[in-house]
């Protein structure tokens, strides 16, 4: 009889042991990516993207929602990922299933990014970036066992794939890749309301971004 489970109910343990996923310690950006300096006017929006932050910020709790709208939205829009073939995908639309032996385990994704130039998620080619969002109140790490449950999927098809788990002030990104075990390295963490933390947000994000020129890698 097969057991169904919901992604947003495991705990990282559980995943590790239903995906056999192992952790891989240690690395940092500059081992995966060359990062641009961001020009004056990135940096500018930049600024302003963590301002208007703030200022929901300090006025109290942000919602998962005002998370994607005021600081992922405008962030995806200044580092590429509003550009062709970059094409995102909300989670009203994306029902995630992994499969393991009698265990189904089911979510849905918050943000996915695939490089598809026609828009035909069903034929995507390549998985770049797979987000999920928190409110502000709870630690990005409560969002890693649903993200990388989701991320794991895309490494069906695919090598390896970015994931990023935040609360719109955090930014958590993992490193997943295919093998035998599969294993997910996660990096040092970033904040938009801290200067040189988000300048460094910006400039991993314009380079995750720069992966949708990667070609599949089929198994």
């Amino acid at each position: 009889m097969t057991q169904n489970l919901e992604a947003s109910q495991l705990s990282l343990n559980d995943v590790r042991r239903l995906l056999k996923l192992e952790r891989q310690t240690g690395g940092s950006f500059t081992d995966f990516f060359s990062l641009e300096p961001l020009t004056d006017f990135e940096q500018q929006h930049l600024l302003e993207i963590s301002n208007d932050f703030w200022r929901y910020l300090e006025a109290g709790k942000v919602s998962e929602e005002l998370v994607k709208f005021l600081a992922l939205s405008p962030l995806m829009r200044l580092t590429g990922f509003f550009k062709v073939p970059v094409v995102l995908t909300m989670e009203d639309s994306i029902p995630i299933e992994v499969e393991d032996g009698d265990t189904l385990i089911k979510g849905r994704l918050d943000i996915l990014a695939v490089n598809q130039a026609d828009a035909e998620l069903a034929a995507a080619q390549f998985w770049i970036l797979v987000v999920e969002a928190k409110n502000s109140a709870i630690d990005p790490w409560a969002g890693l066992p649903q993200l990388l449950t989701y991320a794991y999927k895309s490494l069906q098809q695919q090598s390896s794939v970015w994931g990023l788990t935040t609360n719109g002030r955090n930014y958590q990104f993992v490193y997943l890749t295919r093998g035998n075990p599969c294993t997910y390295q996660i990096l040092p963490d970033l904040s938009l309301t801290d200067r040189e933390r988000s300048l460094l947000l910006a400039q991993v994000l314009k380079a995750i971004c720069k992966l949708q020129n990667v070609q599949l890698q089929l198994a």
